[in-house]
């Protein structure tokens, strides 16, 4: 049979699971994680610690692209991670559906054997 944690987890995402499957609550949710992602590319951009690259950069850089690039970045970020995590749920869901159908039908069997 399931545990307590398994169960509590099968009740959990059977009200969650459509709330969590669009894309504006996986945007809303893992955009903070996706920003902060884009916030380290503009940090190590700006440090300067490679030199070549900086200088290159001054010489012909529109800060526009950098920005864009990074907004771009942390939207696939946020959603990206978002649909990973609820397809990790998800098939945990399932596992845990087919581990109780399959406990169900062993215990079934049993019962009619013993009417038997």
């Amino acid at each position: 049979m399931l545990t307590d944690k398994e169960n509590a987890f099968i009740e959990y995402w059977e009200k969650a699971r459509t709330r969590q499957k669009k894309l504006i609550y996986q945007l809303a949710v893992g955009l903070p994680a996706g920003l902060l992602f884009g916030l380290f590319i503009i940090i190590n951009f700006y440090s300067g610690w490679y030199k070549r690259a900086d200088m290159i950069s001054n010489s012909r850089f529109n800060p526009v692209v950098l920005y864009i690039a990074v907004i771009i970045i942390a939207v696939f970020f946020a959603i990206f991670s978002k649909k990973f995590q609820y397809d990790q749920l998800e098939q945990r869901y399932r596992e845990l559906i087919a581990k109780k159908a399959k406990y169900l039908k062993k215990e079934e069997n049993a019962a009619n054997q013993v009417n038997l």
